[in-house]
């Protein structure tokens, strides 16, 4: 099986503080340990990069690679790592599937199965969600502190 992984972190504390590469031992750990085929030009991995955005270095590499039929399968920690939006999700499993390339991810292993959709239909939501919450805090709390009176 040629197996793929694919890491990704959005800020810069995020990078700094090795959460990618915490991401790239597991996703490692568990290729080896299904005996799979990982070659160090399939590790992709995107640093500081937003999964709002489909626009990515490391995630194109990887469409570009599965599109060549290189690939079987791609490892990701977990959904929101692939893409903060559910729309996003979907359509980069569904382009990987039709290159011949599973994705799979590490912490809810999903199938096909009704009940697992709906999971994933779930937790894209919720990635969704939090990350607008998080742009609305950091929206709202400056225009807060215009709006003391004094300020302006």
């Amino acid at each position: 099986m040629r197996a793929a992984v694919y890491a990704r972190v959005s800020t810069t504390r995020q990078a700094q503080a090795q959460t990618i590469e915490q991401q790239l031992d597991r996703l490692r750990a568990e290729v080896a340990g299904r005996g799979w085929q990982l070659d160090d030009q399939h590790v992709y991995r995107d640093d500081g990069y937003s999964g709002a955005s489909l626009g990515r270095p490391g995630l194109d590499r990887l469409r570009d690679h599965a599109a060549l039929a290189e690939l079987d399968a791609v490892v990701v920690a977990a959904p929101d790592r692939l893409a903060r939006n559910y729309v996003h999700q979907v359509l980069l499993i569904d382009e990987l599937a039709g290159y011949g390339c599973r994705v799979e991810f590490l912490d809810r292993p999903m199938s096909d199965d009704p009940h697992d959709q709906l999971l994933l239909q779930i937790r894209g939501a919720v990635a969704e969600y939090e990350r607008y919450a998080e742009l609305g805090i950091a929206l709202v709390m400056p225009t807060a502190r215009l709006c003391r009176p004094g300020s302006w």
